[in-house]
């Protein structure tokens, strides 16, 4: 069944497609002969009740630099449409949160992938808090007393912004780091929100591997190991991704939050785990679908689409 796909995303022209996962469900997408449609967030509108965006017809293909081909603007009722895809980057700032509210309205007559009632109530540093038997030993504050009990409890932490993304502003403080003070003020006065201290893990360095699931399900997974003198493996920050398989460990972990995952209608979620703790649940605009099936892996896009196609397909509860 060909359906009319509408995608909410950064302006596409300047993505880098070698690695872009929202690329790869585009392209997936017009294979299977759907029609597609492209907006950028602050194209979206509400107008008593009705929610509308500028949007142009797209047409996508895997050359690097000549990969999007878009039509005229027009405004399009997006309850129209039968899927949308969520797809912009972070921050998980008011402007996310809003285009949640609004997309709220239109779902899930029109299919929003993510549900975006789910995705503005876990964010990913948050929702990840409801496993602690998974997760490494995690404080979420921003009162310094807090922060030093916890280093005096478990020496060395990593810091970093509860609604940061990409990598940003992560940094390990040691047990009697000199620096720590200054780190506080540098947070204090940069970031508004309250801080994730977890207990350092010292083999990050063997890697962070990132599991995508899809409606639940474990498919696949990249290790992503971090460049020599960082302890960040995100690969816009120079990490490099290498093929892997999930241990017992890992799969115990997907079998815990799967179902969780399922119910809230989030399909394409993608976990971070290293040594074996579970660190974020991703689920705002998650990566990895290319690299996996670069480095030989399945090609996700397909599994994700059989699981958007199944849904639309058959009638949807909120």
């Amino acid at each position: 069944m060909a359906l009319t796909v509408a995608v909410q995303m950064d302006p596409i022209q300047a993505i880098r497609i070698a690695g872009d996962t929202t690329f790869s469900l585009l392209l997936e997408a017009q294979a299977r002969g759907h029609t597609l449609l492209h907006y950028t967030p602050d194209r979206l509108s509400m107008r008593d009740g009705r929610v509308t965006a500028w949007a142009e017809p797209l047409r996508v293909q895997d050359v690097e630099g000549d990969h999007a081909h878009l039509g005229a603007q027009e405004r399009v009722d997006l309850a129209t449409v039968d899927v949308v895809l969520m797809r912009q980057d972070p921050p998980f700032d008011l402007a996310y949160i809003t285009a949640t509210h609004l997309l709220e309205r239109i779902h899930p007559q029109t299919l929003v992938v993510n549900n975006p009632f789910e995705v503005r109530n876990a964010p990913e540093k948050l929702f990840v808090t409801a496993y602690p038997e998974l997760m490494p030993p995690t404080l979420i504050t921003r009162d310094k007393r807090e922060i030093e009990a916890f280093r005096a409890e478990h020496g060395a932490v990593v810091m970093k912004p509860l609604h940061g993304h990409g990598g940003a502003a992560v940094l390990r403080v040691l047990p009697d780091d000199p620096n720590f003070g200054s780190m506080f003020d540098l947070f204090s006065v940069t970031f508004r929100e309250p801080w994730v201290v977890q207990r350092f893990l010292p083999r990050i360095t063997e890697g962070d591997k990132r599991i995508i699931l899809v409606d639940g399900e474990p498919l696949g997974a990249v290790n992503r190991v971090p460049a020599a003198n960082d302890i960040r493996s995100n690969m816009v920050r120079g990490g490099t991704g290498g093929a892997t398989a999930l241990t017992p460990r890992e799969r115990e972990i997907c079998e815990a939050i799967g179902p969780e995952l399922r119910r809230r209608g989030l399909i394409l979620v993608g976990i971070d785990v290293i040594d074996g703790n579970l660190t974020e649940i991703n689920v705002t605009s998650p990566t990895g679908i290319r690299v996996i099936k670069r480095l030989g892996g399945p090609d996700l896009a397909v599994a994700v689409w059989d699981a958007i196609e199944a849904k639309v397909t058959k009638p949807q509860s909120a």
